[in-house]
C-alpha cells in the first residue's frame, strides 16, 4: 500500500468505520470518501486533510529529486 487511496481505506477499516461513517466523522459527503478510496487523480486538498487528520496526518509537500 503505497498510495493515499489504500491508505485511507486500511485505516478506515482497522477502524471498524464504513464508509458513510468516516464521511460522517471526517464532515465531508460519502461521494468524497469513496471517490478518495477509488483513486480519483484530482480531489480538494482540503477536503484530504479533513479525513487525514482523523488519523493523526496530513497532506504536506514533499521534494523531488530529479536526476540529470
Amino acid at each position: 500500500m503505497n498510495d493515499l487511496s489504500g491508505f485511507v481505506r486500511e485505516r478506515r477499516k482497522a477502524l471498524k468505520l464504513t464508509q458513510p461513517e468516516l464521511a460522517e466523522k471526517a464532515g465531508t459527503g460519502l461521494r468524497f470518501i469513496r471517490d478518495l478510496e477509488q483513486g480519483k487523480k484530482s480531489l480538494r486538498m482540503d477536503k484530504v486533510n479533513q479525513v487525514l487528520g482523523l488519523f493523526g496526518y496530513e497532506l504536506g509537500p514533499v521534494m523531488q529529486v530529479r536526476e540529470g
